[in-house]
């Protein structure tokens, strides 16, 4: 299966352009100052044209730069660095003669005005000793350029994937409480308080009480936790039944409940009681 094709980035030609653009009018600039300092006179219209005709040179050879740059980049093995420095000879045959038909057809063909560029071989050596250094930063900008735009995007902080839970178990809302070979049901609402004896838990409703085989522990799993809560390691109690908390001994407080039964509120157990029902000094 062929891979998708890449998309074209347009930010690539646009910063070239910039960067050219403002390489263009500084050269015709310094074009200007070295002619002057031989004594020459140069117009601007002439240094900005000399510097367009290599300027469009440089700009058509990118894509050539860029394809050896990923066909042979240079920090994958020493050879391809040696490439490279070959690949400054063509590179120079290329600009100069380019920008030279293209200096030609300008001032000769289309402005009129006399322009000397002798293609000798001294002028060949002049020019490939610019293009050296221009080849090397050109490189430096294609690489470094596709290393920067290739940078992966910040990391946006995705939100939490919904996480369906399997529904809870609902909550009892009776008992049935086996006495005397029947079985009595028992409204969790009704009841005070529970209390742990070995491996029964004592149902304390009103006056009557109804053992079921569990554990305190097991039991105060099941209930709802909002309605019971744990004061004692021997007792739960029902957060509604509870009309009175008094301070008791050794920083322990003493709860009395509807029915006129009172149980321990244990200073371990305080903050769970608190968090449902604060309790003031």
């Amino acid at each position: 299966m062929s891979s998708p094709a890449r998309s074209f980035d347009g930010r690539v030609p646009a910063i070239w352009l910039a960067l050219l653009t403002v390489s263009v009018f500084a050269h015709a600039h310094v074009e200007m100052a070295n002619e002057a300092a031989r004594g020459i006179p140069m117009t601007y219209g002439t240094a900005l044209a000399i510097q367009v005709s290599s300027h469009l040179v440089v700009a058509a050879l990118l894509p050539a730069i860029y394809w050896l740059h990923r066909r042979w980049p240079i920090p994958d093995h020493r050879r391809n660095l040696l490439i490279h420095v070959a690949a400054v000879v063509p590179f120079s045959i290329a600009h100069t003669l380019g920008m030279a038909a293209l200096r030609f057809l300008w001032f000769g063909g289309i402005v009129g005005e006399p322009h000397s560029f002798p293609l000798t071989l001294d002028r060949l050596v002049y020019e490939f000793a610019k293009d050296i250094i221009a080849y090397a930063l050109l490189s430096a900008g294609a690489v470094a350029l596709r290393h920067y735009l290739a940078r992966p995007a910040p990391a946006v902080a995705a939100e939490p994937a919904v996480v369906s839970e399997p529904p809870a178990e609902p909550l009892p809302e009776r008992f049935a409480v086996r006495r005397k070979g029947r079985e009595i049901m028992v409204e969790v609402a009704d009841i005070d308080w529970i209390e742990a004896s070995g491996n029964y838990a004592v149902l304390h409703v009103g006056d009557e009480t109804f053992e079921i085989r569990s554990s305190l522990t097991k039991l105060e799993g099941e209930l709802d936790p909002k309605r019971f809560v744990r004061v004692h390691k021997s007792h739960l109690v029902n957060i509604a039944r509870v009309v009175e908390v008094t301070p008791w001994v050794s920083g322990d407080w003493r709860i009395r409940l509807q029915g006129g039964a009172e149980v321990n509120l244990s200073r371990r157990y305080r903050q769970r009681f608190e968090a449902l029902a604060p309790v003031r000094a």
